[in-house]
């Protein structure tokens, strides 16, 4: 009885905020991508594409994306990534697809990061790509598989000169892949801050 009472005094002695902080604290609202030519830093959207970012920094948390290659770099277009091993080797095995949450009202702005994906909507696993012009054709306009757009999901707050660096980078064609750079733009670590 004496050791209950100790423990219920301890306890009570606990800053509330320390109690209040352990029990809901959100997750970090950036990710870090360290690349050969320099780091992005993105801010992601939870509430606008909750399914999304937890998709993504399931995958972050997993240490997927370390190691992986922009594999698709098109200026005036998007950079993408998520996928491939240098030589352009399929890196598997990937969770299973996410609902796709184009339907956001967030745009594939300059700077906006999206879901990559097939003709199927809801296809996207780990691939992303960032906007590097604004690509309204991504939108989501209709709920027709041609309309139904990319969902944004975040965008670069720091690092867009990098972003920059890897579309003007020199490109070639592998295989059934065009526009793969000639040499490999390697993601070196995706981290959470």
């Amino acid at each position: 009885m004496f050791s209950k009472i100790i423990l219920c005094i301890c306890f009570a002695l606990l800053p509330l905020p320390a109690i209040a902080g352990a029990v809901n604290t959100p997750p970090p609202k950036n990710i870090v991508l360290e690349t050969t030519l320099g780091s992005i830093t993105i801010e992601l959207f939870d509430e606008k594409a909750p399914k999304t970012t937890t998709n993504i920094r399931r995958y972050v948390r997993e240490s997927f994306y370390n190691g992986l290659t922009f594999h698709r770099v098109i200026p005036g277009f998007v950079i993408q990534a998520g996928g491939f091993e240098p030589g352009m080797k399929r890196r598997a095995p990937t969770h299973s697809a996410i609902e796709n949450e184009a339907t956001n009202g967030l745009k594939n702005k300059r700077g906006t990061l999206s879901m990559a994906r097939t003709r199927d909507i809801n296809s996207a696993t780990s691939q992303f790509f960032i906007n590097v012009a604004d690509n309204s054709s991504l939108d989501h306009r209709n709920k027709n598989p041609a309309g139904f757009g990319y969902a944004v999901f975040g965008k670069v707050i720091k690092g867009m000169d990098i972003v920059d660096k890897i579309v003007n980078v020199p490109t070639k064609t592998v295989g059934a892949f065009r526009d793969v750079p000639q040499k490999d733009v390697v993601i070196l670590k995706a981290y959470e801050e």
